[in-house]
């Protein structure tokens, strides 16, 4: 069997991949190894349980509650709540660790199980190999049954209503300044900001001419809506004379906004307000952004500019996190909008990204379109090519040939990215340049040298 855990927790089609004896099973372990079931004699353990909208989240959260109270571990169920939420209500509240379920922009067939440490991080690969391995060890061939709990030691289960206002409240008190006389529309993908967001900016003082996305039905989460469908968004911030728009996906962990011409601003754009702002405040420490190699050479180019140390890690936010906490960061993220505000929330969260973005035109009283030109992005091109074995990609001498051959033509003013992908047979070949024709020849000539190549 190969791991269960990838990038951001398990993952699957739910009923299939992801199914309820996975999801108890996991609870189990988890309790073990992220409570410490058996190995503190006297401590309780808590757990923070939250979840997206979708119809399987229900099953799930039922199947993860049982695995965990079974196990001795006291449940706070919170119902359905951002990502980002359950992270902070795990740390404010003191408990053992969090769970969250969602599988964020993916469709609503799919479903996952996230865990959060104690203090609502994310876990450590070393952790979540620990628990694997205690999910597999109970399920071996003449494994020794473990000890449960019986009578008063068996775990509670406790609704936490209050969940919702805490985290609203949360976020408009970290804001430096209020939002009023802005209009924004907001588009929370059917899924779990659907609540939280509409809320959250009109407390901070932003009036919210109209929303999109915030009727989901367990069916609908993601379903042409939120940060991976952004015309709907596009074209009622025109309609309604918006000064901006704010768009979210299914967990609400990530955060892409259009300007007023509905004009779509990405993560690299808001990064760099966001970095422009905080070191105006004092508040960047070390002068340093984080970002990932997909960011956009604009973006890289614009924080040359204006002063501002960039690093680059690996593609994912959990890259990012890693990176900002051993060495002490306060701002990272990635273009696809996954912003990390770490002075204010130990994983990436839309709702505050988003907030904090309009409280930046707010202080300056300039349209977010003026704030974003500090980035001129360049075109970028994306070719995946399929059936090739991607594990070559770093050895093959053509290839290296090949890359050298076309970071030559483009010159200071373009990049070449080739990625193999982490899930399937396919290599990811990207290329930016000042000219997208100039991009799109490059792309495809690689492309045509991986696939002789690889193929």
């Amino acid at each position: 069997m190969g791991r269960l855990f990838g990038t951001d927790g398990v993952r699957g089609v739910a009923g299939v991949d992801l199914t309820a004896e996975l999801a108890l099973g996991l609870a189990v372990a988890a309790a073990h190894v992220l409570g410490e079931v058996g190995s503190r004699p006297g401590h309780r353990p808590t757990a923070v349980v939250g979840r997206d909208p979708r119809a399987s989240g229900e099953f799930l959260e039922s199947a993860v509650v049982a695995g965990l109270a079974s196990a001795g571990v006291d449940v706070l169920r919170v119902g359905v709540l951002p990502t980002p939420a359950i992270a902070h209500l795990t740390g404010v509240l003191g408990a053992d660790f969090g769970v969250m379920l969602s599988a964020s922009h993916n469709a609503m067939p799919d479903n996952g199980i996230k865990f959060l440490a104690r203090g609502g991080h994310k876990l450590a690969d070393e952790l979540e190999d620990r628990i694997e391995a205690q999910y597999h060890r109970h399920r071996e061939p003449g494994a020794t049954e473990w000890s449960r709990p019986t009578g008063a030691d068996v775990g509670r289960v406790r609704d936490y209503d209050e969940g919702f206002d805490q985290y609203v409240a949360h976020l408009v008190a970290v804001l430096p300044n209020r939002l009023d006389g802005l209009r924004v529309v907001l588009d929370e993908a059917h899924g779990a900001a659907a609540r939280v967001s509409p809320e959250a900016f009109a407390r901070a003082g932003a009036e919210v001419i109209t929303t999109i996305g915030t009727e989901p039905d367990g069916l609908n989460i993601n379903d042409g809506v939120g940060s991976t469908h952004l015309a709907q968004l596009q074209a009622a911030v025109v309609a309604h004379q918006a000064d901006f728009g704010i768009a979210h996906d299914g967990d609400a962990d990530r955060c892409l906004a259009v300007d007023a011409e509905g004009r779509e601003i990405d993560g690299d754009q808001i990064l760099a307000v966001l970095a422009l702002a905080m070191r105006e405040h004092g508040t960047l420490r070390k002068n340093t952004v984080v970002a990932t190699v997909m960011s956009n050479l604009g973006f890289k180019l614009a924080m040359e500019r204006e002063g501002v140390h960039f690093e680059e890690t690996g593609v994912g936010d959990r890259y990012v996190l890693e990176r900002m906490k051993a060495q002490g960061y306060a701002l990272g993220g990635e273009q696809s909008g996954h912003v990390i505000l770490l002075d204010h929330a130990t994983t990436g969260d839309g709702t505050l990204t988003g907030l904090m973005l309009a409280a930046r035109m707010a202080e300056t009283g300039r349209s977010l379109a003026d704030l974003a030109s500090v980035v001129t992005r360049l075109p970028q091109v994306l070719v995946n090519v399929p059936d090739v074995d991607r594990t070559r990609v770093a050895s093959a001498p053509e290839l290296r040939t090949a890359v050298e051959e076309a970071e030559h033509a483009l010159g200071t003013t373009g990049r070449v990215l080739l990625r193999p992908s982490g899930t399937e047979p396919l290599v990811r070949v990207m290329v930016e340049a000042a000219d997208i024709e100039q991009a799109r020849s490059v792309a495809s000539g690689l492309a045509d040298v991986v696939k002789s190549t690889l193929g």
